[in-house]
């Protein structure tokens, strides 16, 4: 049985699963560690207590995951489930198995978020999460997919490589476009279509999270040839209406 969860991180998205936990889970206690945040033994703790829960979910950004999971590495109980939210998986995935030791963990993407999360006004149903790998007891991983699907989420599960590549092709390139929208200065006016109402709706969801635009672009070895294939394209474009 769950009864404490431990955030690592509150950021963005560390927040938002806070949130979501709270509404989902009410009888569970959270424990958030931020370096930002003192600790105050309610709802804020030091990075000891909160790595010590039932589960501990690691928020904190790509670039400083190995250095999270280390430092949470050193305080976890031995039964203690770790969960990698990362928005990459390759990497997360082989330092887990580096470093986890053989202790439980399960490596997740969930494929959506806050602005998701309002747009349908809280219903989760068919909200998508994707599983790449785990150290788990089959029967716990099972219950643990079950319970999740009774909530209305659908667990998708494929290699830590597919989802990379997968990634690279869809939300990478979701944020390069509409990074490359902002850059440009394009907005809305009053008499935008409906197909670039939708283009917009996409850049704004994405244009405040540049820093993991970035750690994805670093860290996932499959966009560099999603950005190079776009850019090339463009290029094509621009010269056929020359």
């Amino acid at each position: 049985m769950i009864n404490t969860v431990g955030i690592i991180g509150y950021g963005h998205f560390g927040k938002f699963l806070h949130e979501l936990g709270s509404q989902l889970f009410p009888n569970v206690d959270f424990r958030i560690y931020s370096r930002r945040i003192e600790a105050d033994g309610e709802l804020f703790f030091d990075l000891k207590t909160a790595a010590q829960s039932d589960v501990v979910i690691l928020c904190g950004g790509i670039s400083e995951y190995e250095t999270q999971l280390m430092s949470v590495l050193e305080h976890a109980l031995p039964e203690t489930v770790l969960v990698d939210v990362a928005t990459v998986k390759k990497l997360t995935t082989e330092l887990l198995r580096k470093h986890a030791n053989g202790r439980r963990f399960i490596s997740t993407h969930p494929m959506f978020g806050p602005d998701s999360y309002k747009k349908y006004k809280g219903n989760v149903s068919g909200f998508r999460i994707v599983v790449t790998d785990y150290v788990l007891k089959n029967n716990d991983y099972q219950q643990l997919k079950n319970a999740f699907a009774m909530l209305g989420f659908s667990i998708i599960e494929m290699t830590a490589e597919e989802h990379d590549q997968r990634l690279a092709e869809t939300l990478f390139l979701t944020h390069y476009v509409g990074q490359s929208i902002i850059k440009a200065g394009f907005s809305r006016s009053a008499i935008d279509t409906l197909s670039f109402q939708f283009l917009m709706d996409a850049v704004e969801s994405v244009k405040d999270d540049k820093k993991l635009f970035h750690d994805v672009y670093t860290f996932n070895p499959y966009c560099k040839a999603v950005a190079e294939r776009l850019h090339k394209a463009q290029e094509s474009v621009y010269g056929e209406i020359q």
